[in-house]
């Protein structure tokens, strides 16, 4: 079996799941073609992605030369194929926030990835994310290449689904990945009822025979762990308010925010405004070994989002052994159930964080053990990278 596997960068610090993803189906004995519009020169951290990056295939690395030579030939060999495609793109460009050229230009990556795919003699065309990834393997198919599905994960598909077409992009697929139930109720809503069948649950996995952190953290620690790029979306703003909160009651602890984005200035100033310095750090990306080494220094993890798929960085911490304090948005809740893995809180609402940082700071030992050990086994049985892989391998395998 050959795959070709597209997504818009890679690697990535935060798409770690996709490379579990594509080294558990090389391990099922798929030949995985990695393909990526950009990420050739993106900062990484780990020798893994370092790797990953040595192996990927970049379509808008180099000249544009390439790109509409690429273009050319597809028109030569199959106008009438080309003209339908451009219809496609056209299409795709109505409501969209970017401009035609955009979309014109993802029929020329299109068109590369479609040399590529003969070139590696892949059968199937796999898109991470329904953005402008699964568009190019929506145009790839269009111009003469192989069919191709996608995973959803959400929050952003689900944000302006008209604007990106998921319909379109969703019934011309052979099928379609969703990483929770509730994505798949949301893919339910934007397509067609006779094209449910092919919304197929995929869970997003992490490796197998991970052992609970055992050393340092649990109710030794007052070291909470959030997880995540800085921004509005994942609620370290309102993590602070609750914070000072904390603070102002004189309570005992310590907050690690492990991440970096385009809100860390205003952070930075709310650390400073509230007279968090002595609690409060920000580390910046950092490595998974590094994300795993203070995991086993923490009490637990802690997330309060207002919107998600279903964070990877949940299903770690509670491989590691160590309970959650998360918002029941999307998928979160399939996962984690409130008083047995950790405590689940209404997003947006402080007073309810700052009631269960408080539980969790007073949580004795034997609780905050059971809560680990039910974590642990949890992710274990239900996000299985090699068991996601199983599915995926057998939904490729699929006829069109």
């Amino acid at each position: 079996m050959r795959i070709a596997y597209l997504v818009n960068q890679y690697p990535m610090v935060s798409h770690s799941f996709i490379r579990r993803e594509i080294l558990a189906l090389e391990k099922l004995g798929a030949c995985v073609l990695r393909v990526a519009s950009r990420g050739w020169d993106a900062p990484l951290f780990d020798d893994a992605d370092l790797e990953e990056r040595s192996r990927t295939h970049y379509l808008l690395r180099g000249s544009a030369v390439g790109l509409a030579v690429a273009l050319i030939r597809a028109t030569a060999a199959s106008p009438m194929r080309m003209l339908r495609a451009l219809g496609l793109a056209l299409r795709m460009a109505r409501q969209s926030p970017r401009p035609v050229l955009v979309h014109l230009a993802y029929l020329a990556q299109a068109c590369r990835l479609l040399e590529l795919t003969r070139m590696h003699q892949a059968t199937h065309v796999h898109a991470h994310f329904g953005t402008n990834a699964a568009e190019i393997a929506m145009l790839c198919t269009a111009v003469g290449g192989p069919k191709y599905s996608f995973t959803v994960h959400g929050p952003e598909e689900f944000d302006m689904p008209g604007a990106l077409h998921l319909r379109d992009k969703a019934e011309r697929a052979a099928f379609v990945a969703v990483i929770s139930s509730f994505g798949r109720s949301q893919m339910y809503r934007w397509v067609g009822l006779r094209h449910w069948p092919k919304i197929r649950v995929v869970h997003c996995g992490i490796e197998d025979g991970i052992s609970p952190a055992k050393e340092g953290g649990g109710a030794a620690s007052r070291m909470v762990l959030c997880v995540g790029r800085l921004c509005e979306q994942k609620g370290q703003a309102l993590l602070l308010a609750a914070a000072r909160e904390l603070g102002g009651r004189g309570i005992d602890f310590q907050l690690v925010l492990a991440g970096d984005g385009d809100m860390r200035p205003q952070l930075e100033r709310l650390i400073t405004a509230y007279g968090l310095e002595d609690r409060v750090r920000i580390t910046g990306w950092i490595s998974g070994a590094e994300v795993r080494s203070l995991l086993a220094q923490s009490r637990a993890l802690i997330l309060p989002s207002f919107a998600e798929g279903l964070p990877v960085v949940i299903m770690e911490a509670m491989a590691a052994g160590r309970p959650v304090i998360t918002t029941r948005v999307a998928g979160i809740p399939e996962l984690v159930r409130h008083g047995e893995e950790g405590w689940l809180v209404p997003a947006g609402d402080c007073h309810a964080l700052v009631h269960a940082w408080l539980d969790l700071l007073e949580c004795p030992q034997d609780r905050l053990d059971a809560m680990g050990r039910s974590a642990a086994a949890r992710v274990a049985r239900r996000h299985s990278a090699m068991d996601s892989a199983r599915k995926l391998h057998a939904l490729f395998g699929e006829p069109a």
